[in-house]
């Protein structure tokens, strides 16, 4: 991945995490590694717990961020969030997955789309 990639991937992540403060979330947690994945933001929506993929793109040439969380990428979120919870001894009720696509403009601030239960 080149770095203006991982630079617009990072920009995309703080808007995400800035929307969801905004529309009330509590932030748990931010680019939590393991030597299986990554998951991007963990944070409670209220009682639920929710573990959001966040994809950013410049255009729409490869299609819309949301569509490449494919079913992969879903079961590993899946596989990261069981781990994430053992390990941190997290109990949560519910576990929600979220979809946060940002697409980034020019000008103008970036549009953000919050798909709340994506998969």
């Amino acid at each position: 991945m080149s770095r203006r990639n991982q630079a617009v991937g990072a920009y995309g992540e703080r808007c995400a995490l800035q929307h969801l403060i905004t529309a009330g979330m509590r932030p748990v947690e931010r680019n939590w590694r393991c030597p299986h994945g990554e998951i991007d933001i963990i944070a409670w929506d209220g009682p639920v717990l929710a573990i959001c993929e966040v994809k950013t793109r410049r255009t729409d040439t490869f299609g819309a961020p949301a569509a490449a969380v494919t079913g992969p990428k879903a079961r590993r979120l899946r596989v990261l969030a069981a781990q994430w919870l053992a390990e941190t001894g997290t109990r949560a009720d519910e576990v929600r997955f979220d979809v946060l696509s940002v697409r980034v403009t020019a000008a103008g601030p970036p549009h953000i789309e919050h798909l709340k239960g994506a998969f």
